[in-house]
């Protein structure tokens, strides 16, 4: 069976799906130590490091690693300045994963980021993420954003997939094709597992209970959206629609996020004015109901709005078990 390594590993949705596609872990990182719990919990006798990925070397595992995986953050990482462009202590962490690229020397490294990264400083930071990661010509480095709807996951959540192909291996990988039936919220939202859950206040409930399936703020009557947006927001044009916004049963979800009664990003149920559950956003997320979350639900509703929905990630898996078939 294939291999890999995971570093930033969150909670598990990128591992668990590459554990689905045939992968065998060894070794997963994770800084947060309740992150590291639900990891633990879910992958027992799998190793799992749970410290900073600066303080992490991985020299023991050179010529053992198909693909060496972790969803880094690149936004701080800039090209300015001779390379000085770290703009802040994240920008080094893609710089050290780098540095276990070259100390395990996978044949396929792999960086799941969010979409703003092909935008950010103006494209600059790709440019120099890409640059880095070729290594004088070590390694091929493609890229593709990937929406997890395209891939049996009820949610609409774009995400940039950087991939680098050692550059002695002669075959070329193809990212996965779309799947030709979507998943939608109806097909899942179904005998969900008691929870924990966010809730309205009353006065929130209230404007919630207006607000129809698929809906959002310009649903509701002019008077209230006077007062639940604000007179500088109703004056500047209104807010996203993001706002009060209620999901729909025939459609994916939008993007969950590390809570799901943010103002801005609004995620109510579909039939019932309330928050979506914990369990509810694992759904959505498509871990399986038998995964289990670490910590309070802040921490819970955190760990599942940070992660790779587990299709997805299993999507992607499978397509690189496919290309490291072809080695020889």
């Amino acid at each position: 069976m294939p291999t890999f390594i995971e570093v930033c590993s969150g909670c598990g949705g990128l591992s668990t799906g590459f554990m689905e596609a045939g992968f065998t872990p060894l070794l997963l990182n994770e800084i947060d130590k309740t992150f590291s719990a639900t990891l633990a919990a879910n992958h027992p006798g799998v190793r799992i490091e749970t410290r900073d990925m600066q303080q992490l070397t991985l020299t023991e595992f050179a010529g053992q690693v198909d693909v060496l995986a972790g969803g880094v953050p690149c936004q701080a990482f800039s090209q300015a300045g001779e390379r000085r462009g770290l703009e802040d202590p994240r920008g080094h962490l893609i710089v050290d994963f780098n540095r276990l690229v070259l100390e395990c020397n996978p044949k396929v490294l792999m960086i799941e980021n969010v979409k703003g990264l092909l935008s950010h400083n103006h494209g600059e930071t790709l440019k120099g993420v890409i640059e880095l990661f070729e290594n004088g010509g070590r390694y091929r480095v493609q890229y593709k954003v990937l929406n997890a709807k395209d891939y049996s996951v009820p949610q609409k959540r774009e995400r940039v997939f950087i991939i680098g192909v050692r550059s002695d291996i002669d075959a070329v990988f193809e990212y996965p094709a779309p799947h030709p039936t979507p998943v939608v919220l109806r097909d899942v939202l179904v005998d969900v597992p008691a929870s924990l859950g966010a809730s309205y206040p009353p006065a929130k409930r209230a404007v919630m209970d207006l607000v129809p399936q698929g809906g959002c703020w310009v649903n509701l009557p002019s008077d209230i959206q006077a007062s639940y947006m604000g007179a500088a927001s109703m004056a500047a044009g209104g807010g996203k629609r993001g706002i009060a916004r209620r999901l729909a049963m025939n459609e994916p979800s939008l993007t969950l996020t590390t809570s799901p009664a943010q103002k801005q990003t609004e995620r109510c149920h579909p039939l019932e004015t309330r928050p979506l559950t914990v369990r509810e956003y694992a759904r959505i997320q498509t871990f399986p109901d038998s995964y289990v979350f670490s910590g309070g639900m802040g921490a819970q509703y955190k760990q599942i709005g940070n992660a790779v929905p587990v299709k997805l990630a299993k999507a992607v898996g499978e397509q690189l078990v496919r290309f490291l078939a072809q080695e020889p």
